[in-house]
């Protein structure tokens, strides 16, 4: 909540417990160079995300998550335990934070898909790929969570 906000509530007793929970933290390993990551992170803080980026790349982090290299993307996240591989849609990890999936190690959006976040700004015109959000399940087994059509 924003400080105007608590000090209009505060007194009528509107606030709730959950008014001062803070937002799930997601560190994020990139390339530093890498402007699609970058729109990807302003994607995660505009929906509700805390972020830490790492301009160290992404491979080790991939690797240390049990991130199948065939779903690699140009990005590695972890929130509350979760890998989250590519361009997932904010939307995606609140869910999965709220599902918790059993045998979950994360979710994945393999390659670059254009119209996924991130990947959706005004070089791409109004173009966009379908694309599927992958729950990545322990041993690089794979389902899909989501689809964008």
């Amino acid at each position: 909540m924003k400080r105007r906000t608590l000090l209009l509530a505060a007194p009528l007793g509107l606030l709730t417990p959950g008014a001062f929970a803070a937002a799930p933290m997601v560190e994020v390993w990139k390339d530093p160079s890498c402007g699609c990551c970058h729109d990807w992170v302003k994607h995660l803080d505009a929906n509700g995300f805390a972020t830490r980026v790492r301009d160290e790349g992404n491979n080790a982090a991939r690797a240390r998550a049990g991130i199948p290299q065939k779903l690699g993307s140009c990005h590695t996240a972890f929130v509350e335990g979760f890998a989250i591989e590519g361009h997932v849609p904010a939307r995606e990890i609140k869910r999965l934070l709220a599902e918790r999936p059993e045998g979950a190690i994360g979710l994945a959006v393999p390659g670059m898909p254009v119209g996924s976040p991130g990947m959706d700004g005004a070089v791409y015109g109004e173009r966009r790929d379908p694309y599927d959000v992958l729950l990545v399940l322990a041993g690089g087994r794979t389902r899909v969570f989501q689809s964008y059509r």
